[in-house]
């Protein structure tokens, strides 16, 4: 077991509800979440912790993404982040957040990009709640064309896009991923493949198939957590496997997603099962898997 490999966990979040807002933490529980019941996360998750957590592996650099920080204050929760790492070992680079469809985004994503440590943004589109579902907002989702003009600003800044959709909307996406080409679109948690029935793995396989065909498209491998069931280690093997094999070493990088995928599985087990699961691969490929990849991508120097 390789438990000494240089890892930069390329997604997870810190949060400090004693001192900021998080509707999600700090209101009543969404019991939509798809995780299911998540209150077992809704306390105080900060470096402290994520070391403690994560002291059985090598870890050496850490991407924070943006955890749904008040939206009223989208800037604040990047303040919060810098002083942050400035007296801790981590973060060591932030994905922030940024509406693309208000009047005031342009001015959102400069001051995004003014700070060190962004070097991209997380902003969920408005999204069907289920493949099946009628229910279409426009405004706010990748239709909107807006939206789409506000996502064109990343390049103009020099930001990369974090996306993150249901499986059901992959294939919509492949549009958007061409309209930014010179920019760097990373699909959050392995294209979400939640629903593990044939039909679901089958609708999941083809959308995450037409994004590696795109050249500035790369992969989170992290979040493979299920609703209502356990952490499942010989679907999750195979699922990684399939994408390392569309996307390639290089455009693929391991994420913990912690504290969220506390819910499911803890982060020594987790990365256990990373390690087990690419056990096979070259000591290069590995480095890019756990590493490499993600600093490439996100201009991380360490």
């Amino acid at each position: 077991m390789t438990n000494d490999i240089k890892i930069i966990d390329a997604h997870h979040h810190f949060w400090d509800l004693n001192t900021n807002y998080y509707p999600f933490l700090s209101d009543e529980i969404d019991t939509n979440f798809f995780l299911g019941n998540y209150k077992s996360i809704r306390k105080n998750y900060l470096p402290f912790d994520y070391i403690k957590d994560s002291k059985n592996h090598n870890v050496i650099g850490t991407i924070h993404c943006e955890a749904e920080w008040d939206r009223n204050d989208q800037v604040g929760e990047t303040k919060w982040l810098e002083k942050l790492s400035k007296n801790n070992k981590f973060p060591n680079a932030i994905v922030g957040h940024a509406w693309f469809h208000k009047k005031n985004s342009e001015a959102i994503i400069a001051e995004q990009a003014s700070f060190d440590l962004v070097k991209g943004i997380r902003s969920k589109p408005i999204t069907k709640t289920s493949i099946n579902s009628k229910e279409y907002i426009y405004e706010g989702s990748m239709q909107d064309f807006t939206w789409r003009n506000g996502l064109k600003l990343l390049q103009k800044y020099n930001l990369n896009y974090d996306l993150r959709i249901p499986s059901w909307h992959l294939e919509e996406a492949i549009e958007i991923v061409r309209l930014i080409p010179n920019t760097k679109v990373i699909i959050n948690h392995a294209g979400f493949p939640w629903n593990r029935t044939d039909e679901g793995m089958n609708y999941w396989r083809k959308g995450v198939k037409l994004m590696s065909h795109e050249p500035n498209t790369f992969i989170k491998l992290s979040e493979f957590g299920v609703k209502g069931k356990a952490w499942n280690y010989s679907q999750n093997e195979k699922i990684i496997h399939e994408l390392i094999d569309l996307f390639g070493p290089q455009r693929c990088m391991f994420a913990s997603n912690f504290p969220v995928s506390k819910i499911k599985i803890s982060f020594d087990d987790l990365y256990k099962s990373y390690k087990q699961i690419v056990k096979n691969f070259s000591v290069d490929e590995k480095k890019w898997l756990f590493s490499k990849t993600a600093m490439k991508v996100y201009d991380i120097k360490i």
